[in-house]
């Protein structure tokens, strides 16, 4: 185990195994690439532990193939780390026409429902929730309420929220929070993504 030192030590009353072991709320924004790539890194560390894994897609496809979909699925079922459930919940909301919006903002709701429902069961020892800030940006799910129920919520479970323009009050009640900068991409120089890079 990395042997790293704090640079504070909290006066929470906490021993050091207990505070090391709290369950944490982790957001990766920006404008940059890699803030899903980053998240299915943890699931895939969270694999190995043999936790629990549940991903919710809030924004990409259903209809896309995701590599690391797949890549996750066939651990899962492996039977040698945790299991892995994936649940797509839109149709592509950040490009989609806005007048498609009603369904969308519908399908986002009923997504954040079902997140509520695991967290209260304590189904999943990490949830991915992957492009979740949009729709918090886009106020189609409360950012206070998600604070609400993040801060509630039983058991040790992690929460890894991707997007860009995480709300700022997000960003301050999450315990690690990166923000992806972009310096260069193929795209700036006209070239779309490939396949085994962007999915």
């Amino acid at each position: 185990m990395p042997q790293g030192q704090p640079s504070v030590v909290p006066d929470d009353g906490l021993t050091t195994r207990q505070r090391r072991n709290r369950p944490l709320v982790v957001v990766h924004t920006g404008v940059g690439k890699g803030k899903s790539t980053a998240a299915f890194g943890l699931a895939l560390r969270a694999w190995n532990q043999g936790w629990p894994i549940g991903v919710f897609q809030f924004v990409k496809s259903a209809k896309w193939k995701v590599g690391e979909e797949n890549a996750l699925r066939v651990l899962g079922a492996s039977g040698e780390g945790g299991s892995v459930d994936w649940h797509k919940m839109g149709e592509g909301w950040s490009w989609v026409q806005r007048d498609q919006q009603m369904d969308n903002e519908e399908k986002a709701r009923e997504g954040w429902e079902q997140v509520k429902r695991d967290l209260a069961a304590e189904t999943y020892r990490l949830y991915v929730l992957d492009e979740f800030a949009y729709p918090m940006h886009w106020g189609w799910i409360d950012t206070d309420e998600v604070i609400s129920v993040l801060r509630d919520r039983p058991g040790t479970q992690h929460v890894v929220i991707t997007g860009r323009n995480a709300p700022e009050k997000l960003v301050d009640f999450a315990d690690l929070v990166t923000d992806m900068s972009k310096v260069k991409h193929p795209m700036d120089a006209g070239q779309k993504g490939q396949r085994g890079i962007e999915w």
